[in-house]
């Protein structure tokens, strides 16, 4: 099942996708009939409290980074303000350097949990979608942390739709496009730790609430985006996610609807 949230009358809601038309999927907000999809608002697909991050879980990524393969999941955070969508602009800051895409998966989470198991992890996650760590490379080596390079609003992308039906999230495709062009093609079966086990172990250091994300780690390929790019990450079975990269001279976006739901 395909499931995206959106907005229609000013009222955000989470709805399934079914013959181009929205279906609500909580009652109490009211929406009974279905909406046409081109008369929402798409929104952010989640509202997570935190957005966990896991660095080096490819061998390929570590080899090309020159970083050792670590012995347990490496931890980093973005702050849920880096959050955009399907086709929102990824927006360059002046003066940072370099910008890279990083595409993943990601685990949207549906229920609290903590201190599970990977088998109890299966049940916990909603569902999954495709997701973008953009990251200001320079400022990463200059910084020696993750916060400020990976920190900056439109720096995680995600999107198209949360795909609730995928039987094992260790053995998808995925691939990375700029222009047209495959920068990244990898496969979640080479992750050094398989999603269910970092769900698993993220949850015995930290609470997950519902629309908390979890990016898994990007294959070998990492590269810089320009304003003008296109950039695609495309996950057969869980779905493709585009935005356009632009630098921050251009308009912002406008506001998101003041009613939100996790």
């Amino acid at each position: 099942m395909q499931i995206i949230r959106a907005a229609y009358r000013n009222i955000a809601f989470y709805a399934r996708i079914e013959g181009g038309k929205l279906h609500c999927l909580d009652p109490s907000k009211g929406i009974t009939a279905p909406v046409p999809i081109e008369e929402a608002q798409l929104l952010p697909l989640s509202v997570p409290t935190k957005i966990v991050c896991i660095g080096v879980n490819y061998k390929d990524h570590a080899a090309e980074t020159g970083r050792p393969m670590p012995e347990e999941p490496l931890i980093f955070f973005k702050p849920p303000s880096a959050v955009v969508g399907f086709r929102d602009p990824i927006v360059i800051p002046s003066g940072v350097g370099r910008v890279d895409y990083e595409g993943e998966l990601v685990a949207v989470m549906g229920r609290k949990c903590r201190n599970i198991t990977p088998e109890e992890a299966k049940e916990a996650v909603f569902g999954w979608t495709c997701g973008n760590d953009v990251t200001a490379r320079e400022l990463q080596k200059k910084d020696g942390l993750f916060a400020r390079a990976k920190g900056f609003d439109t720096f995680a992308p995600v999107g198209p739709w949360i795909e609730t039906d995928v039987p094992d999230p260790g053995a998808l495709e995925l691939t990375t496009t700029v222009n047209g062009e495959v920068r990244q093609r990898g496969n979640t079966s080479d992750m050094a730790f398989h999603p269910h086990f970092l769900i698993s172990f993220v949850s015995r250091i930290m609470t997950l609430f519902p629309g908390d994300l979890l990016f898994t780690g990007t294959p070998s390929g990492i590269g810089p985006l320009t304003p003008g790019d296109e950039v695609v990450v495309d996950i057969p079975g869980v779905g493709r996610l585009t935005n356009p990269v632009q630098d921050d001279s251009a308009p912002a976006a406008g506001p998101e609807p003041p009613e939100t739901v996790q």
